[in-house]
């Protein structure tokens, strides 16, 4: 069991909620886009997203500002989410600009406010759980999506809710994070998502 929730941090990490968010949205968007341009951009993302963040937190490593991938203190978190704003906002500014694909603009948008705020808890001391946001916030756009296309994704959803639980509960069984830096990372995920519904939707 230990090292099923131990599992279960790294399976769900926050790096790839994003573009799971991208290949989802993808897959169910009933606008034609060429095959070519679906795989450029999901490599595109996959560079931007997960690549560079994990060579930058490597960088980092090497100049001792963080000491493991977990960023355990509020002070390690600093400059990786400042990083992690930068790569968003050249995502948006290259890759997904809102007459190309509105909606993973607005997607990323919402990611982008998500992490500014939890720099800005960070820079006071307060360990918003990462994953609850990244998880919770690709929920939200989830939901917005179904409704969007008017497509039934129950199961997805329902799945999503499990996944939830289970990795506030491995971030519980490792001891990472309380149960308010939880909820906290929850509303910080999900909020955002939800009030930028409004211009896409």
């Amino acid at each position: 069991m230990d090292k099923l929730l131990k599992s279960i941090s790294y399976i769900f990490h926050p790096l790839i909620m994003p573009l799971l968010g991208v290949i989802f949205y993808f897959s169910k968007t009933p606008r034609y886009t060429p095959i070519e341009i679906i795989q450029a951009k999901i490599v595109s993302l996959s560079i931007l997203t997960i690549v560079l963040p994990v060579l930058l937190y490597f960088l980092l490593k090497t100049l001792n500002v963080v000491s493991t991938i977990n960023l355990k203190t509020t002070k390690e978190r600093i400059y990786p989410l400042i990083l992690n704003g930068i790569v968003i906002l050249l995502v948006l500014q290259r890759i997904l600009t809102p007459s190309q694909s509105i909606e993973l603009y607005f997607f990323f948008l919402g990611i982008l406010i998500s992490n500014m705020a939890c720099l800005l808890l960070a820079i006071i001391k307060f360990k918003a759980s990462i994953h609850m946001i990244a998880v919770s916030g690709l929920f939200m756009f989830f939901i917005a999506l179904s409704i969007h296309f008017s497509i039934n994704i129950n199961g997805t959803l329902a799945l999503m809710a499990i996944i939830m639980g289970a990795v506030a509960t491995s971030r519980l069984h490792l001891e990472a994070h309380s149960h308010i830096e939880l909820i906290i990372g929850v509303f910080i995920g999900f909020i955002p998502q939800l009030i930028l519904v409004i211009y896409w939707l």
